[in-house]
C-alpha cells in the first residue's frame, strides 16, 4: 500500500479508516430518521447539515446524494429530476462521502417507505448482491474488473438491470484523489481490505425505481 493505485498518505492509520466508516454509517442512519413522505431532495440534503454538526464531521469529501423515486435509477454524475419528492410508497437512497480524523468515509444505502413490496425487493436485492460480491472478493481472490463482471452476472440471474457506471473506487486519508486510482472495476488486481469502496446500483427491469449500496471492502464481514 506504498505506491501506485493503493497509495495512501504519511498520516494514513486503518483503524482510523474503520471509524470513518463506523460514523459515515452513523450519520446515514441519522438523516434516514429525518426522512418523511412529502420532504424533497434538497430538504433531505439541508437536515443533513444538522446531523453532520452532531457527530462532528470535518467536512464532505463528494456532494451529499439524496435520490428519491425515479431519480434512484440516476448516476452519481446525473442530475435529479427536480420536484420529485418522497412518497408514502416509495423509496429512497443515501450516498455520502464524510471526513473524521483526516479519513475519508463513504457509505450508501436504499429504504422503502410505506408498502412497496417490489421497491423493497430491489433494496434488499442491492445489500444482498453486495455482500455476495463482497465474500468472493474475500474467498476467491478476484480482481477488481472481475468482480464487476461477477457482480453484472449476478444482478442479471437476480433479475434485475445492472448499472454499469458504477464501479467502485478508492478511499483512504483525505484526500485520496491525488492519488488518481481509478475505478475498483478497472484494477487487474485484487484490492487490499479498507482502501477500495464497492459500489452496486441495480434497477428494476421496466420500471421507474432502483437501489443503491456501497461500502468499505474490508477482510472481515
Amino acid at each position: 500500500m506504498t505506491g501506485g493505485k493503493e497509495a495512501v498518505g504519511a498520516r494514513f492509520d486503518p483503524a482510523l479508516m474503520l471509524r470513518a466508516r463506523e460514523r459515515t454509517w452513523q450519520a446515514l442512519h441519522g438523516i434516514r430518521e429525518r426522512m418523511r413522505p412529502g420532504i424533497g431532495e434538497d430538504e433531505a440534503r439541508a437536515e443533513a447539515a444538522d446531523v453532520f454538526r452532531a457527530l462532528g464531521v470535518e467536512r464532505l469529501w463528494h456532494p451529499v446524494i439524496v435520490r428519491i423515486g425515479p431519480n434512484t435509477t440516476r448516476t452519481f454524475r446525473q442530475p435529479s429530476e427536480p420536484g420529485v419528492r418522497l412518497g408514502e410508497d416509495d423509496s429512497y437512497f443515501i450516498d455520502l462521502g464524510l471526513v473524521f480524523d483526516g479519513h475519508e468515509g463513504d457509505a450508501g444505502d436504499t429504504f422503502v417507505t410505506g408498502h412497496a413490496p417490489q421497491r423493497q425487493a430491489c433494496a434488499d436485492a442491492a445489500r444482498a448482491l453486495f455482500h455476495e460480491v463482497a465474500g468472493a472478493w474475500r474467498t476467491q481472490g478476484l480482481s477488481g474488473r472481475a468482480l464487476y463482471a461477477f457482480a453484472e452476472e449476478r444482478a442479471q440471474a437476480m433479475g434485475w438491470r445492472f448499472n454499469h457506471e458504477i464501479k467502485g473506487h478508492r478511499v483512504g486519508d483525505f484526500p485520496h484523489a491525488v492519488h488518481k486510482a481509478g475505478s475498483l472495476g478497472g484494477l487487474d488486481a485484487r484490492a487490499s481490505s479498507g482502501l477500495w469502496i464497492l459500489e452496486i446500483q441495480i434497477a428494476h427491469p421496466t420500471e421507474p425505481f432502483g437501489a443503491f449500496y456501497e461500502d468499505l471492502l474490508t477482510d472481515r464481514a
